[in-house]
């Protein structure tokens, strides 16, 4: 018998810490997904059976692992992966799909990396806290966004806790304050026509380390980062406002709507008009 049970969150516009979907499965025998790769984070929690992993390394080789009851397994942003549940034994696994800007440093904390991703529990009470908020989030699909924010903010925090080891993240506090002063000049100023440049150099540093610090700490270039922010607000305002697509795209930096849709699309998959029709706002 297969069960299945499968939620999208409706809210993007969470910037620290965002839920993208998330569900349960009782795997049929030999049931596989891959080879292929995520755009955020994947959790997989193991609740009964056991399975196979395969998953790229940072070298690019492939590893095998052997995942059951009480495990889990990560994928991360970009890494291909393939995994098949037990023909014997077959899985019975919860999952979410998550990211934001601290969720790199928290993977560090729990000992999580391409190298080392599956799940090892240290403290099996924080496990089960753990388990239940996955569950909370899947059972709860209905409650409001913020709401499901909260209970991943607990998921996160005892998957962190609960794993080992348990490594303390190489940050400095001139770092993070560069870069809390980079997302803040974003969020102030992403309408305007502004460039890396202009992000560095409110910093007070120069491009090409600017760079290097904020790929290293947010896992996403900063041009990357300008461009994903930009589309959660025209996202935002699609979803609700009845302003034109072109006035969407002008009040987030676009003023040029063909070079708008191109970016949107290349982010949400679909023009902004189609995901407006997506979403229950009239084109």
């Amino acid at each position: 018998m297969h069960d299945f049970v499968f939620s999208i969150f409706p809210n993007e516009n969470f910037v620290d810490l965002g839920l993208y979907q998330y569900g349960w499965e009782q795997c049929e025998p030999a049931h596989s997904f891959g080879p292929a790769s995520r755009n955020h984070y994947l959790f997989h929690y193991v609740l009964s059976g056991d399975g196979t992993l395969m998953a790229d390394n940072s070298t690019g080789t492939t590893q095998t692992y052997r995942i059951k009851s009480g495990q889990g397994f990560l994928i991360f942003p970009g890494q291909i992966t393939t995994y098949i549940s037990s023909h014997n034994t077959p899985w019975d696994y919860i999952w979410i799909e998550f990211d934001g800007l601290r969720v790199r440093e928290a993977m560090e904390l729990a000992g999580l990396s391409v190298d080392s991703p599956v799940y090892h529990a240290r403290y099996k009470d924080l496990r089960e806290e753990m388990k239940n908020e996955m569950l909370h989030i899947i059972q709860h699909k209905d409650a409001s966004p913020f709401h499901l924010i909260g209970h991943l903010y607990l998921f996160l925090d005892y998957l962190v806790r609960s794993a080992a080891p348990i490594r303390t993240p190489k940050r400095s506090k001139l770092r993070d304050f560069y870069i809390k002063e980079a997302c803040s000049f974003i969020e102030l100023n992403f309408q305007n026509d502004i460039s890396v440049e202009d992000i560095a150099k409110n910093c007070g540093l120069n491009r090409s380390y600017f760079g290097k610090i904020f790929r290293d700490a947010v896992g996403k270039s900063p041009q990357e980062f300008l461009l994903n922010y930009r589309m959660v607000k025209a996202a935002e305002l699609l979803k609700l406002t009845n302003f034109s697509v072109a006035d969407v795209g002008n009040a987030v930096g676009y003023p040029n709507a063909l070079h708008f849709s191109r970016a949107f699309k290349n982010v949400y998959g679909v023009s902004p008009r189609a995901w407006r029709n997506q979403n229950g706002r009239p084109a």
